[in-house]
């Protein structure tokens, strides 16, 4: 059955003392958002309707940066979930299927969950993600015997044997879309807090003589993020996730609690990756490649074989192919390395191709930028840049040509020539020892103020 998402991500989130949107704030370096739409997009879902509010504009463009189909609609007034619910009915009112609503500030929902909640839509209208707290606080409690749901009761507006119960609910809801509308459409906001809840669509349809029903999810998938303090707990708990993941999908973490991990970070089997590594969005580690310590990485990608580091930062639309090395100190962006290239330390090298089993010597740079634009720099197969080149582009250097140590590069070199462009040294017999025994007088005369 086609599902529709409605990601609710109007609130702004004043407990986060921010003038930043609650959902852009980042967790493994995407905004919350991007965590609830991950979940979702497991279920390849036909629509997904994003409910702003709060810096609608910026929610709009984050949202967008993840999945480009995505929809939105504005909840001008904050009046409780169901409100904000209602907001996307004029979207899916046709859509067909399911719904499922999520939480832009809850960003450890799994997939997994969100398919056993539709699966469990063939026995029941409405379908609640419910969870044991550990103390139940102030979470709305779910009445149900088994998997069969009656009602769901905020916490204000419970009696204390109601508050005694530990099966909160998460808020996350799937219904079939029609059901869901019409039922959200007689929501009102006759309760404590005078909002239209979302969750009062279970005692609707439990009246309307519909099926309602639980499923029922860890504690930890239902964090929600309301303080800088849940920020850093959610931080926490993804890093110990991910790091799990990946040490039982066979990567080799020398220091697991040392590594950071990114939404999208993506290491093959049998990768190792040292101490203090930082992965950056949009990253993907092939088998058997290895990550030396203190790495930063963002929107690269490192082939089979290859080794990054120590002290190394790969920029995105770095390309490393197999067996490609990058030593410490090395910085490469916006270029392909094709197999075998070694840059072996204290090099930049942006905006460039290099040919398979180029070698670039120490404090190379490829000076990519005039002031105004960028431009490219082209080095061949098997050619030899020696230490200290600045490549000034755009230029070519050929397949098997090779650059002098402390060359300046302005023109095209071709293949198998070597380049040297650098003044003639110029030998002053004794001329250092004057210059020293000046340069000493003249300091002893300021010490004494002369």
């Amino acid at each position: 059955m086609s599902v529709s998402l409605v990601i609710l991500a109007a609130g702004q989130g004043t407990r986060m003392n921010s003038e930043r949107p609650k959902v852009l704030h980042h967790v493994a370096g995407s905004p919350l958002l991007h965590h609830a739409m991950a979940a979702g997009r497991a279920l390849d879902p036909v629509r997904t309707v994003v409910v702003t509010g709060h810096g609608a504009d910026e929610v709009a463009k984050a949202a967008r940066s993840f999945d480009d189909t995505a929809e939105f609609v504005l909840q001008a007034e904050q009046k409780g979930t169901g409100h904000a619910v209602a907001q996307a009915a004029p979207l899916l009112a046709n859509a067909g299927g399911d719904t499922i609503v999520l939480y832009g500030d809850t960003p450890f929902i799994r997939a997994e969950t969100l398919e056993a909640m539709q699966a469990a839509r063939a026995k029941h209208a409405v379908v609640v993600l419910g969870f044991h707290a550990a103390d139940p606080g102030r979470y709305g409690r779910l009445i149900a015997d088994g998997e069969n749901l009656y009602r769901i009761v905020e916490y204000k507006d419970a009696t204390d044997e109601v508050r005694s119960i530990n099966l909160c609910n998460s808020g996350v809801i799937c219904a079939d879309t029609r059901i869901l509308f019409d039922l959200v459409a007689e929501v009102g906001n006759d309760n404590a807090s005078g909002e239209h809840y979302l969750t009062d669509i279970v005692g609707i349809a439990r009246a309307k003589g519909l099926s309602a029903g639980v499923v029922i999810c860890p504690e930890a998938e239902t964090l929600g993020v309301n303080t800088r303090a849940q920020l850093a707990e959610a931080e926490q708990a993804f890093q110990a996730r991910a790091r799990a993941d990946a040490l039982e999908n066979g990567v080799t973490l020398t220091a697991p609690e040392t590594v950071f991990f990114a939404l999208d970070t993506v290491v093959g089997r049998d990768a190792i990756i040292g101490p203090n590594v930082i992965f950056g969005p949009g990253v993907t580690v092939e088998s058997g490649a290895q990550i030396l310590p203190f790495c930063h990485l963002e929107g690269c990608h490192i082939s089979r074989g290859a080794t990054v580091g120590p002290f190394a930062r790969l920029r995105p639309g770095a390309e490393l192919a197999e067996d490609v090395h990058i030593g410490n100190f090395v910085e490469i962006k916006n270029s392909i390395l094709d197999e075998g290239v070694k840059v072996g330390h204290l090099s930049y090298i942006g905006d460039a191709d290099v040919g398979e089993f180029t070698n670039i010597g120490a404090g190379t740079v490829t000076c990519n930028y005039d002031g105004v634009m960028k431009h490219r720099t082209t080095i061949g197969k098997r050619a030899f840049i020696g230490s200290d080149t600045m490549l000034v582009a755009p230029v070519r250097v050929g397949d098997g040509a090779l650059t002098g140590s402390g060359s300046v590069i302005t023109e095209d070199v071709p293949a198998e020539a070597i380049a040297l462009a650098r003044a003639r040294q110029v030998n002053k017999a004794g001329l250092a020892t004057k210059l020293f025994e000046r340069l000493r007088s003249i300091k002893a005369q300021k010490s004494k103020g002369l």
